[in-house]
């Protein structure tokens, strides 16, 4: 007989676009307990190396799988791009990422066309969608990439549906609209916000990968296979930890969960760190023994 692992899921990002990740995941599995990290003292990673990436994903990862949970989601891009091989190296939990769920999506979408990515200049520039998208048999020339850096502060401004959103989606998007671009991969868990804005833009013939709605679907196959899934009975907890209480807090955090936040606490810097190096430690002494 199964039992349920009533374990909460770590949800991790740089800020509160992982948020839209976890209201994936509530909807998608509405009886597992979620924890989520934002490293809002430290946002954005899009725009930083893979070293410093790398080392912030492993504390904002160990800062969960402290707090025990069954699976650590890295719904961030940018982590994904730079961290997610380390942290599956180091961490005693399963770790999903959101690219391979994103091309998977884009690659069985069946829409004729080149295949576009956008996101933040980290993720195009680490080139992990293309790659992957190419080893599953697209070829370079039907990929085509693009940096979207306004997208974000629209999103957190909450100007979804304004004139300024209409004008950066024309910057943007019109070389993949003029390429008859089918299949959209939205690189950024922020942009599902934009979902309404990029669709009327690239119109009806292009399918929106929404990347919050793939990394969920993959988080619940995934510890299905494990065995790793809470009962059914009941709604889960949701926790909130940030590295810092940004100003509009509960005005954006209520923009990407659909309704108001509770239980947020602070987490100091010290403590991540802190807690990414006990994860190494424990790594390196599970491979000397």
């Amino acid at each position: 007989m199964t039992v349920a692992d009533r374990r909460p899921i770590g949800v991790f990002d740089s800020g509160l676009g992982g948020l839209t990740v976890l209201r994936a995941l509530h909807a998608r599995l509405p009886g597992e307990n979620l924890v989520y990290f934002g490293d809002t003292a430290r946002v954005p990673y899009g725009t930083k190396g893979e070293k410093t990436v790398r080392a912030f994903a492993r504390q904002d990862a160990g800062f969960l799988a402290g707090l025990g949970v069954k699976m650590v989601v890295v719904a961030c891009n940018t982590a994904s791009a730079f961290a997610l091989d380390h942290l599956r190296e180091v961490l005693p939990v399963p770790v999903l990422g959101v690219i391979n769920p994103g091309v998977r999506a884009a690659l069985a979408s069946g829409r004729q066309g080149p295949v576009g990515v956008v996101g933040t200049s980290g993720t195009i520039r680490s080139n992990r969608y293309q790659e992957g998208l190419m080893a599953g048999g697209l070829v370079a020339d039907d990929i085509l990439a693009r940096e979207c850096p306004l997208f974000v502060p629209l999103v957190e401004e909450g100007l979804m549906g304004h004139a300024m959103t209409g004008m950066a989606c024309e910057e943007y998007l019109t070389p993949l609209r003029e390429a008859g671009v089918g299949t959209l991969i939205l690189g950024c868990t922020h942009y599902p916000l934009l979902k309404d804005d990029i669709g009327r833009f690239m119109g009806p013939g292009t399918a929106l990968v929404d990347s919050a709605d793939v990394l969920a679907e993959a988080a619940a196959e995934r510890l299905g296979e494990l065995d790793l899934l809470a009962d059914n009975g009941g709604e889960g907890r949701l926790e909130f930890h940030l590295s810092d209480i940004p100003w509009k807090f509960a005005e954006i955090g209520a923009r990407f969960m659909g309704k108001e936040i509770t239980d947020v606490q602070s987490v100091g810097l010290d403590e991540m760190e802190a807690a990414g190096q006990a994860v190494l430690e424990a790594a390196d002494r599970k491979e000397s023994t």
